[in-house]
């Protein structure tokens, strides 16, 4: 596997946030990172094609994905070093594997392939499209949400990937995020944990609050 994409091995618990656009996946995972005194490693693409889209008025293209893999892969290890027994990740590898292949008719390059399916995690959060869409630069296809959220779950399945569903408010969401969470804590040992120093942690939180887009995931 190309070094770029392969998974820091840290004990941690690793959760991530999968799901299809503007289903409240960046609002819950700032929920549940403040929630365990963690932190959460944000969705690389969006400022990477936000970006894009402001300096050359175009959206995601194939050859972006693998960058942004590598980005994402990049900013989740590094955040791993500084993570308190859980790290909430906005998005992983899995996911650029679907939209791969949901908008370049089935191509994924296998170097994304490889790290998508070999990198792990210990739950996936998988969020239901029963939110309002919310429209920006980067969203489209709102009228393909079922379609897109029935892929997600497709792969989710097909790798054998631990999830569960979440649907309804964003109280009942972060509810029953929190008690899944906390019923593999109970099960692990020997975490990595920084509890007793949330210094850097708050200064995390600051930095990323400050680079926000204020949009829903």
């Amino acid at each position: 596997m190309e070094k770029a994409l392969k998974q820091h091995k840290i004990n941690i618990i690793k959760v991530v946030l999968f799901g299809p656009e503007s289903t409240g996946k960046t609002t819950l995972s700032k929920q549940l990172a403040r929630h365990y005194n963690t932190v959460w490693a944000p969705e690389f693409a969006r400022e990477y094609l936000q970006k894009k889209w402001n300096n050359e008025r175009k959206t995601c293209e194939n050859s972006d994905l693998l960058p942004i893999a590598r980005g994402q892969m990049e900013l989740e290890n590094s955040l791993a070093e500084k993570a308190d027994k859980v790290l909430i990740c906005d998005t992983d590898l899995l996911e650029t594997k679907v939209y791969s292949e949901e908008y370049y008719g089935g191509f994924v390059n296998p170097k994304l392939e490889e790290a998508a399916i070999v990198n792990t995690y210990d739950l996936y959060l998988l969020t239901y499209i029963d939110t309002p869409w919310e429209e920006d630069d980067l969203r489209d296809r709102p009228e393909l949400r079922l379609e897109m959220f029935t892929a997600f779950e497709n792969t989710l399945k097909k790798y054998n990937r631990p999830y569960i569903l979440l649907k309804g408010d964003k109280k009942t969401r972060f509810q029953t995020a929190v008690k899944k969470i906390d019923e593999i804590l109970q099960s692990k040992t020997n975490l990595q944990s920084f509890s007793d120093n949330l210094t850097d942690l708050d200064l995390h939180f600051l930095h990323q609050q400050q680079g926000d887009f204020n949009t829903l995931d």
